[in-house]
């Protein structure tokens, strides 16, 4: 069976955008492309990626395949950012492999570059210290995390060894970390482990997020 790019829109507000991101999408994939109203249709055994407005994400049943949330701006600024990297939440302890698999292969049918985002917190420890962190034990810790994120990288680097990838450790909560990012990305890439709804984190960066979020299933 042919697989398939699903454009999904409610109403007539948003609907240009989220056609246009799709098609665009299917178009550098090679895919066909299926725009449909409302209603996902039944099973999506073909579908290769579902792409929806960002308004209402309660509103979509998320399926098997990546889910690409659109924000609400207008149709000619989703195309007006040739060459924008692709950036990628990743938990280095954790890294969701689906979601990392995806920002691979999409930054390589792109060609452009990677920027992975692993955003961290002091241990908890440190809120009983009463003059803060030291900063040689903030500087240790965060040689940890750029070390932990390196390692997890790792096998995905050497398979897409022409994927250029950036990797972008700070201290800020995920959704803040990905959100600055997203002013000058093409795409926003992060996984999902659970089949309920979005998060507080996919909330909160779809309320902030300036280009599409594309949310990959386990």
């Amino acid at each position: 069976m042919e697989r398939v790019i699903v454009a999904r829109f409610q109403g007539s507000t948003h609907h240009e955008s989220v056609v246009l991101w799709a098609r665009q999408e299917a178009t550098r994939r090679g895919l066909a492309l299926q725009v449909v109203h409302d209603a996902l249709p039944e099973g999506l055994d073909d579908a290769k990626l579902v792409v929806t407005g960002a308004r209402d994400p309660d509103g979509v049943i998320f399926p098997a395949c990546p889910v690409v949330l659109v924000p609400e701006v207008p149709a000619p600024q989703l195309s007006a950012r040739p060459g924008a990297e692709i950036v990628l939440g990743v938990d280095a302890r954790e890294p969701a492999q689906a979601a990392v698999d995806f920002a691979f292969d999409t930054a390589r049918v792109r060609g452009v570059r990677l920027r992975a985002v692993h955003a961290w917190r002091f241990p908890s420890c440190t809120a009983e210290l009463p003059f803060g962190v030291p900063q040689e034990d903030r500087a240790a810790w965060e040689n940890h995390e750029v070390q932990l994120l390196a390692d997890a990288l790792r096998p995905w680097r050497e398979k897409h060894s022409d994927v250029h990838v950036l990797e972008d450790v700070g201290l800020l909560p995920p959704a803040r970390a990905l959100s600055r990012r997203s002013a000058s990305a093409g795409l926003v890439v992060v996984g999902r482990s659970s089949q309920r709804g979005p998060g507080p984190t996919l909330r909160a960066l779809l309320t902030e997020a300036l280009c599409p979020v594309a949310v990959v299933p386990a």
